[in-house]
């Protein structure tokens, strides 16, 4: 029994070598995450990090993956901006959510400018989506749709014609 046990046990170093990381497995990894969907590179590197722990490699390969173009934060930007548009968002809601994961305001500005939404046109079919045709009944109904947009990130430029 002694011996089988012998021979199971590795040393440290044959165990570091069973668990190397290897460029290339994070590679893979990152790529079957932009295969899904178009990832900023904030995201991506925090998903690598959570599975590879060295940084230095999860970063070489972010930035070949970027030099190669096959990771954008322009290229996701303008993704991000398309789903929320079509999820009913205004412009200050999804400039916040675009900061958060990490894109940068030029690029932010020109995926916004790119995609020039009718944002007063977007308020208004967002608020018919939720409360119908019928105008508000009273204040108390007024205040409740008027903070509704303001969650879905209009300014009230966007949406006082509608109240």
């Amino acid at each position: 029994m002694s011996d089988i046990c012998q021979q199971n046990d590795f040393d440290e170093q044959d165990l570091e070598q069973l668990t190397a990381v290897s460029p290339s497995d994070i590679r893979i990894a990152a790529m079957n995450l932009l295969s899904r969907r178009e990832h900023s590179a904030r995201e991506l590197h925090q998903k690598l990090r959570k599975r590879f722990k060295d940084p230095d490699l999860v970063d070489e390969q972010l930035q070949r993956l970027a030099d190669e173009n096959l990771q954008s934060d322009e290229r996701f930007a303008e993704s991000f901006l398309r789903q929320r548009i079509a999820r009913g968002q205004g412009p200050i809601r999804i400039r916040q959510e675009m900061r958060q994961r990490g894109i940068l305001d030029p690029d932010i500005s020109a995926a916004m400018e790119a995609g020039s939404p009718d944002w007063c046109a977007l308020a208004e079919k967002t608020l018919h989506r939720k409360f119908g045709e019928e105008a508000s009944a009273n204040i108390k109904d007024q205040a409740k749709r008027s903070r509704f947009m303001q969650y879905r990130g209009f300014s009230s430029e966007h949406y006082k014609d509608l109240l």
